[in-house]
């Protein structure tokens, strides 16, 4: 594993633990807002492993708002008894960047944690998938996230299906460039160099809608 890889991998590892504690401090709880257990992770992260920066919008949603895209910034809601709960962090580790989403249900309705399952079987299928590609778009791989959520019977909730991670701050191109997503207009070659010759690392993030039950459920971190 070279030191890029190496570096992505241990902070991806550093923000599993983050989350881990997470559940473990039982933070994920009926009655907080969005916003209150927002603001208990940042506090775990800093108190307990001293992470002070995150690199992107930092995304707690539950129930309906658990089907915007990332870009969308719903009214801030109540978690309920019976929900579920995207967490999606960035947190820089030591320079190097990871992205790390999860779902997680409160309760026991059967949509829910299908709807979880789903989502997380369909990330390791993709990722199982990809790694035996030598050529992929980042249209062509966007195309079989989504052809993948209508199997499953859902529709696929992001604007993107993933994108590069690097050093802070990473790689970036020009002004609506897409080539460093995992996007339709993106027509670039994802096993391409970047312009020093070396290899990109790419996040999968999967976001499956239940229309019919109004949730959605997000998987995401490192493609291995």
């Amino acid at each position: 594993m070279n030191n890029t890889r190496q570096n992505l991998t241990d902070a991806e590892n550093k923000a599993k633990e983050l989350f881990k504690t997470i559940e473990g401090l039982q933070l994920i709880v009926p009655g907080k807002t969005e916003k209150q257990l927002n603001d208990e992770v940042v506090k775990v992260a800093s108190e307990v492993f001293d992470i002070e920066e995150f690199w992107h919008k930092k995304i707690v949603r539950a129930g309906i708002n658990t089907m915007q895209p990332y870009g969308g910034n719903p009214p801030d809601a109540v978690i309920q008894h019976n929900d579920m709960v995207i967490l999606d962090f960035g947190p820089i580790v030591n320079g190097w960047e990871a992205d790390l989403g999860r779902s997680y249900v409160l309760g026991d309705n059967p949509a829910m944690l299908k709807l979880k399952e789903d989502v997380e079987d369909a990330w390791q299928l993709a990722n199982a998938w990809y790694s035996k590609q030598t050529r992929l778009t980042g249209s062509e791989f966007y195309s079989y996230i989504n052809n993948m959520a209508a199997q499953y019977g859902y529709t696929f909730g992001g604007g993107i299906a993933g994108h590069i991670v690097g050093p802070y701050p990473h790689e970036q191109l020009g002004p609506d460039d897409l080539g460093l997503d995992i996007h339709p207009d993106n027509h670039q070659d994802m096993f391409a160099k970047d312009p020093q010759g070396n290899d990109r690392h790419w996040i999968l993030e999967i976001h499956f809608n239940d229309e019919a039950n109004n949730i959605g459920a997000f998987f995401e971190q490192l493609l291995y």
